[in-house]
């Protein structure tokens, strides 16, 4: 099994910590954020940042939808740490300052792919479809704390 890997990033016009509150507020903002692939969304315990349990799916393509169970730490400042308990898939969301009042985000994401053939087209395809899908929430957190 190969690590697969997804990374994208944006700007946004709002100081570091706003974003980073916004973006660890799992039990009102973060809500907000998730575009329309992701699905049943529930905060199961704490709600902010370090402790946070939450639930969702995440339909990826058409036929996959994987169902996540994420632990949320936040190891160092400015970072936010999803590990889900079903599978290998571990997505850190950080938060640096990038000049005045904007922030830069980088939201990675990784996890074990498959092997063979459908292990390529996954490690080749998986971190587009990805990235396109945190594109939309970056593009949803951005509109959220420039207002």
């Amino acid at each position: 099994m190969a690590q697969v890997e997804a990374t994208t990033e944006r700007i946004v016009t709002a100081d570091a910590e706003t974003v980073f509150d916004a973006l660890a507020d799992y039990s009102g903002t973060r809500a907000k954020l998730m575009p329309e692939q992701y699905s049943e969304y529930e905060v199961r315990e704490g709600g902010d940042g370090e402790g946070t349990l939450v639930h969702w799916k995440l339909q990826a393509t058409s036929k996959r939808v994987r169902d996540c169970l994420l632990e949320v730490t936040e190891p160092t400042d400015g970072e936010l740490v999803e590990k889900d308990r079903n599978s290998s898939m571990v997505t850190t969301w950080r938060v640096t300052p990038a000049g005045e009042g904007r922030s830069r985000v980088v939201v990675t994401t990784v996890w074990n792919g498959a092997g063979g053939i459908g292990g390529f087209f996954e490690k080749t395809f998986a971190p587009k479809g990805l990235a396109r899908i945190y594109d939309a929430l970056l593009a949803r957190l951005a509109a959220e704390v420039e207002k």
